[in-house]
């Protein structure tokens, strides 16, 4: 709760103290997600991370986005987004829709 950006399950492990069971992460980061407490982010096929869902706006499902830095990996949530989901064709529907923009933090930034 006190991370301010998302964390990938090694990166929350390291913050754990004692046993460190996957299965009981997994079933448990399930049931947070499931309650609105946290959501996943889904950076790419080898990358989750979680961040806790401090805005009311991740619960009501408005559109919001994330940053992803290429160079430190830091996701960061992106404040809501105006305007509406995309127009898709007749005939399609969508489940979720995901924004990721990749690009360089203000600190990596400065560092290239």
């Amino acid at each position: 709760m006190n991370a301010e950006q998302a964390l990938s399950e090694f990166e929350i492990r390291e913050k754990l103290h004692g046993n460190y069971d996957r299965s009981t992460f997994y079933r448990s980061f399930k049931t947070l997600e499931e309650h609105n407490v946290i959501h996943r982010i889904n950076i790419d096929n080898q990358l989750v991370k979680y961040a806790f869902c401090a805005q009311q706006s991740h619960v009501n499902g408005h559109l919001h986005g994330h940053f992803y830095c290429r160079e430190c990996h830091t996701v960061r949530c992106l404040d809501p987004m105006s305007g509406e989901a995309p127009v898709l064709p007749d005939g399609y529907s969508a489940d979720e829709t995901v924004i990721i923009v990749k690009g360089l933090c203000p600190v990596c930034r400065i560092s290239n």
